[in-house]
């Protein structure tokens, strides 16, 4: 999850037809694609084989196109062909663009939210689940306990006293460390720690709290 706006896709054609267009003259260059529908995955198969490469090309460029949309991240099919390719993409060359399904922090709170399997927990203070649902990172001083054993980039669950689960992100600190400076101002960590690690076990842009995560 890179957060990345645009994916470019270079071919020996420049974007999606409704048919072939080396077969048939009236075929239609698609110049934006709103919703990649049954008809598009279908407009990508035998319509547009290229002399030389296939069909599957093309339908793996619109497999790619599928999840780069659903994940914030509008998709350009366009000719590479020759020098300055990019270059004329960005004088508004030929192309066939996929507009994203979401926006790009949307789809990350997304990932985070379902598709991350948290390997910890870290269990708050009140004041820290107040903070969280305003908005602000976790801070060390906020954790009253770290469960379970994780890495440093692991998911972790956040929940409450109360055993309920109030967010979900990715840790800053392993659990032998976190373990260390739990209940502590940030400004204590080098001092503990013997290093200048980051400020929050788990900041906010790594971080979906509320609702989502239930």
């Amino acid at each position: 999850m890179i957060g990345a706006d645009c994916l470019i896709l270079f071919s020996d054609i420049d974007g999606l037809y409704d048919k072939n267009p080396r077969q048939f003259s009236e075929a239609k260059h698609i110049d934006v694609v709103g919703a990649i529908t049954p008809a598009i995955e279908a407009m990508a198969g035998e319509a547009n084989a290229a002399v030389g490469m296939g069909s599957g090309g093309m339908r793996t460029k619109i497999e790619a196109a599928i999840i780069a949309t659903s994940a914030g991240c509008a998709v350009a099919i366009c000719d590479g062909r020759g020098l300055g390719a990019l270059a004329r993409l960005g004088n508004h060359g030929k192309a066939t663009w996929f507009e994203a399904a979401t926006d790009p922090k949307t789809a990350r709170h997304l990932w985070l939210a379902h598709n991350l399997r948290p390997q910890g927990t870290y269990v708050i203070d009140k004041g820290a689940v107040t903070a969280l649902l305003a908005g602000a990172s976790l801070l060390p001083i906020g954790v009253v306990s770290v469960e379970g054993n994780f890495e440093r980039g692991d998911a972790v669950a956040i929940k409450g006293k109360n055993g309920k689960i109030v967010g979900r992100g990715i840790s800053a600190y392993s659990s032998g460390d976190a373990g260390q400076i739990i209940g502590v101002k940030s400004e204590e960590i080098e001092r503990i720690l013997g290093f200048s690690g980051r400020p929050a076990l788990v900041h906010r842009d790594d971080m979906v709290v509320g609702a989502i995560v239930e």
